[in-house]
Parts: structure tokens; C-alpha cells; sequence
């Protein structure tokens, strides 16, 4: 992961309660552009990030994920393509906000993450998370979540009805709806496991409201 040029590890020491000395300059210093950067949280092996930017060549795309070892594999693959609107960050999610400024972001993708069962504030989309989103995004940017779990799938919704946001797609079984977008159509290797498995690909896409001070649905 060192030998990346387009690869962050910051040392904990850099990030917690401090700057990086990225934020606020993505564009200028480490894509060296104007397009719009996504983020995608938890991103493993980085087949969304690095699919995405294949498809979105105009768009640069920052995986995020904790572990280096899985990371390497999307890092290596952007690397071996020659892709320069590709970036990865190795970070807690939780220390987000050291890393990108207000509306620096533009969109947000979260791709079949711990589900959390029995610690809702630790879920990707709970309003602790969404929290740290609303810092960073751009006013009314998109959120996505993909992911094999009902449970989280459920809570995810609750929680975008409460709060009155604005969900723009919305399907407990991706494949078996009329939605069709190339997008949806990239699979990570947890995504193959779940559909042999036989289990149904929900997704949910909503605007996040800034501004607003968000609810916890009852029922976590």
C-alpha cells in the first residue's frame, strides 16, 4: 500500500481531533481537477470505487475503508489501469470529517456494510453517521445504500421517512424490480457470496438534508 501514490494512510496521531493536510484540497492537490469527488464508505476491495470511476471517467472516486489488506486489491487494480480519477483513503470511518471539508463531497455510496444488529449507532446510515456526512456533503447530496440486510435496509428507510427526506429510489429486491442503471449493475465480492446465497439486493437512494437535525426511528 505504501509503493501507491494515490493510496492515504494517515497515522492516527494526524487525523484525530486534527486536519489532514488534504481537507478543503482534494481537488486541487490530489486529483488535480474540478470534477466532483464521491466517497465510498466501507468500500473492501474496491470494486465499486474502481467501477464507478470506469464508468464515470469525468468524476473522481475516494474508497474508504479501515483494512489495508482487502483495500490493496481495488488500489492495485486502479494502479495496473492507469486510472487517475481513483483515490483511496485507509481511515475510520468516524474520523471522516478530518479528512473532507464543508461540501467537498458530492455524493456518497455505502456498500453492504456491517448491518450492526445490536449496536444501531454503529450502522453506516444511522444519525450519528449521517452526522458526519452532513459536514462534508454538498447541500441535498445523494446517499446510497446497498446492502444484503433486510434489517439495515428497514431501519434505512425508517429512518429517511422520519426525517422526511427525500428517497429518490427505493427497492427491497434490485434484481427482481424494472430499475434499470448501469451503476447497480457492478457487483463487490460480498455481493456475489449474498446472491448465491439466494439473498434479495436492497437498495435505497436519498437526498441529505444538511440543515436538519435528524431522528432516530424508534424501532433500532
Amino acid at each position: 500500500m505504501n509503493t501507491f501514490n494515490h493510496v492515504i494512510q494517515a497515522e492516527f496521531k494526524e487525523v484525530f481531533r486534527n486536519d489532514y493536510k488534504l481537507k478543503g484540497n482534494w481537488n486541487k492537490e490530489f486529483f488535480k481537477n474540478n470534477n466532483p469527488i464521491i466517497l465510498e464508505l466501507g468500500c473492501g476491495k474496491g470494486e465499486y470505487t474502481v467501477g464507478l470511476a470506469k464508468q464515470n471517467p469525468q468524476i473522481n472516486f475516494i474508497g474508504v475503508d479501515i483494512k489495508g489488506a482487502r483495500m490493496w486489491r481495488g488500489a492495485k487494480t486502479a494502479a495496473d489501469s492507469g486510472m487517475k480519477n481513483v483515490g483511496f483513503v485507509r481511515t475510520r470511518i468516524d474520523l471522516i470529517n478530518s479528512f473532507f471539508a464543508e461540501s467537498e463531497i458530492s455524493e456518497i455510496w455505502i456498500t453492504f456494510p456491517d448491518p450492526q444488529p445490536k449496536k444501531y449507532f454503529k450502522r453506516l446510515t444511522s444519525t450519528r453517521f449521517l452526522g458526519y456526512y452532513q459536514k462534508l456533503i454538498k447541500p441535498f447530496g445523494l446517499i446510497h445504500l446497498k446492502t444484503d440486510s433486510q434489517e439495515l435496509f428497514n431501519y434505512t428507510k425508517e429512518l429517511v421517512e422520519l426525517n422526511k427526506l427525500e428517497a429518490i429510489v427505493c427497492t427491497d429486491n434490485l434484481y427482481n424490480s424494472e430499475i434499470v442503471d448501469s451503476i447497480l449493475s457492478i457487483k463487490t465480492f460480498y455481493e456475489q457470496q449474498f446472491l448465491q446465497q439466494g439473498k434479495p439486493i436492497t437498495y435505497i437512494k436519498f437526498k441529505l438534508d444538511i440543515q436538519k437535525t435528524l431522528e432516530e426511528p424508534e424501532d433500532k
